[in-house]
């Protein structure tokens, strides 16, 4: 995930959540994260279709929270731009003559899982609006 969009969703999904329910456009959103408009919408739509925001186009359109900050676990956001191993994959095969090389793969898997899940159980305790809670 090592991509920069965690922070950019939760950067945006925290300006909703300040905004008391107004629709907020893209060119506001992407002036906030210092970004183009296109990137916020294309992380827009990716959240819409998690369910995490709703949107409506036109002029007067933009974007809110689908449901209350509250409601929304940090680990959500997590899983809605995952992409990837949090710390990578190893894109070579290791020799599998060598006594390390064999079960490399195999002991990296189990540590990222231990990993990752720790990462998730500090995600899921904390929701957006505890996270908005560090802005005020």
């Amino acid at each position: 995930m090592n991509n920069g969009r965690f922070p950019i969703s939760l950067h945006i999904l925290t300006l909703m959540a300040s905004s008391a329910g107004e629709l907020l456009s893209s060119d506001y959103i992407a002036g906030s994260i210092n970004i183009n408009p296109v990137l916020v919408r294309k992380e827009i739509s990716n959240l819409r279709n998690f369910g995490l925001i709703e949107s409506k186009e036109g002029k007067n359109g933009g974007a809110t929270l689908a449901k209350s900050a509250d409601k929304i676990r940090l680990s959500e956001v997590y899983h809605a731009v995952q992409q990837a191993s949090l710390l990578g994959n190893s894109k070579n095969k290791p020799n599998p003559d060598c006594p390390i090389g064999k079960q490399i793969n195999l002991h990296l898997d189990h540590l990222y899982e231990d990993i990752e899940g720790a990462l998730l159980h500090r995600l899921e305790k904390m929701s957006l609006a505890d996270f908005l809670r560090q802005f005020q």
